[in-house]
């Protein structure tokens, strides 16, 4: 059986930046669980980061993301891409099955195991099996509501739920404010 896990959502708006996960995670066609928390503050709340697909290969990538941001405290990308650089050339690491979602004040990254690091054009990302609907759900809503980051991010997430089966509406938030 195939593991299906989670959607998670970042929203840059309005001076501020929102990550959002839901806790859904699936085995076949059963839920195993609903209320998973796949985000995490990181560096004293500096950094939110969020995860999607293997839950036990993204706790060892976060854990190696975090000792690579203490190594580049003020350097969020530095210490992205550093990971990325491990992750693909080391051969345990290159096995992970997980994506990562990182936002700090003044970035929003994407990292991955093939050695990518992303940081979206217009600050909103997805991660995960409903990622690409929560994408356009936020896109819209950014252009057409006076909501925050957190409350487009939120209701993105809802939206994507509607369609995706392997996300659930059981949402957790969080932000930060951004530095202008």
């Amino acid at each position: 059986m195939k593991l299906h896990a989670t959607t998670i959502l970042t929203v840059r708006h309005n001076g501020s930046v929102a990550m959002a996960g839901d806790g859904q995670v699936t085995l076949g066609s059963a839920i195993m669980k609903a209320d998973a928390c796949k985000i995490r503050k990181l560096m004293n709340g500096s950094v939110i980061c969020g995860f999607a697909g293997s839950t036990a290969d993204a706790f060892a990538l976060l854990e190696r993301f975090e000792e690579k941001l203490r190594d580049y405290p003020a350097n969020m990308p530095r210490a992205a891409t550093e990971l990325a650089k491990e992750w693909r050339m080391d051969r345990a690491l290159r096995r992970l099955e997980a994506l990562l979602a990182a936002v700090d004040e003044k970035h929003s990254l994407l990292i991955s195991g093939t050695g990518d690091v992303i940081n979206p054009t217009d600050g909103i990302l997805g991660i995960g099996s409903g990622g690409n609907y929560a994408i356009a759900a936020a896109r819209g809503l950014v252009k057409y509501s006076d909501l925050t980051a957190a409350q487009i991010a939120e209701e993105a997430l809802q939206i994507a739920s509607g369609i995706d089966i392997y996300s659930s509406g059981n949402i957790v938030v969080e932000e930060l404010k951004c530095r202008a």
